[in-house]
């Protein structure tokens, strides 16, 4: 099987994980008098895999048909893998301080998948997999961008509903302004660290594309390569001691 099937076999079955997840969040939700649908996709964590589906899809049938990425959907896949980290790594954040406040947070299967197993494939995806294009720094501007707009429309509408996603949003619980300053600032530099460190990654070739790449005079398969190995059983023999042909 051809390395581009793979890939893009691997990023349809994200895909269909990060729907199977939502569904199965959403309805987790609700079963709780308290749900509002409206509110669901208020979360970063929503949005940003909601983005991540669709990206998977597309890249996923890019690979299937052996067509490269433009830089543009390069740069959209970074800004998106960009948010899944954020969101994923708030949220373990947030989980490991619950006890030590008092509160209870339930984390669901479906939650673990939308915070830690699928921003881990995109990053894994984003480090290994061929295929991407040089990400401008400019973009960074995007990644940023994001989440300014979706913290001042989160704010305007918990104003008028009484709700928000997360509790360094609400003034009554964050404390304005100085917490929130700091919240913000701590929050926007997470975002920026993130964009810069996957932008600067695309300044070498992915780990795949540099095993691929691999000139036939060198000295045996790359570590990649060697760890593929590994896990794939050796051909069998017939009783001369020759492969038998498929």
């Amino acid at each position: 099987m051809a390395w581009r099937t793979v890939i893009g076999l691997v990023r349809l079955a994200a895909a269909t994980a990060g729907i199977v997840a939502l569904v199965a969040r959403f309805l987790y939700g609700a079963s709780f008098r308290s749900f509002v649908s409206t509110d669901f996709f208020g979360y970063l964590t929503v949005q940003s895999n909601l983005a991540a589906v669709g990206v998977h899809l597309f890249a996923g049938m890019l690979a299937l048909r052996g067509q490269a990425e433009s830089r543009r959907f390069t740069e959209l896949r970074a800004a998106v893998t960009c948010f899944l980290l954020v969101a994923g790594i708030v949220f373990g954040i947030l989980a490991s301080q619950a006890p030590s406040q008092g509160y209870r947070l339930d984390v669901p299967w479906s939650d673990q998948v939308l915070h830690f197993f699928l921003p881990t494939y995109a990053l894994v995806d984003w480090l290994v997999f061929p295929g991407r294009q040089r990400v401008r720094w400019r973009t960074l501007l995007w990644m940023l961008a994001y989440p300014v707009a979706w913290g001042l429309v989160t704010i305007v509408r918990g104003q008028l509903v009484g709700w928000y996603p997360y509790f360094f949003l609400d003034p009554a619980q964050a404390g304005y302004p100085l917490s929130f300053l700091l919240y913000s600032a701590g929050a926007l530099g997470l975002f920026l660290a993130i964009g810069v460190g996957l932008t600067a990654a695309t300044r070498t070739p992915p780990l795949a594309e540099q095993d691929l790449r691999r000139p036939i005079t060198d000295h045996g398969p790359g570590r990649l390569a060697r760890a593929v190995l590994a896990l794939t059983p050796p051909p069998r023999r017939t009783a001369r001691g020759s492969t038998p042909r498929r």
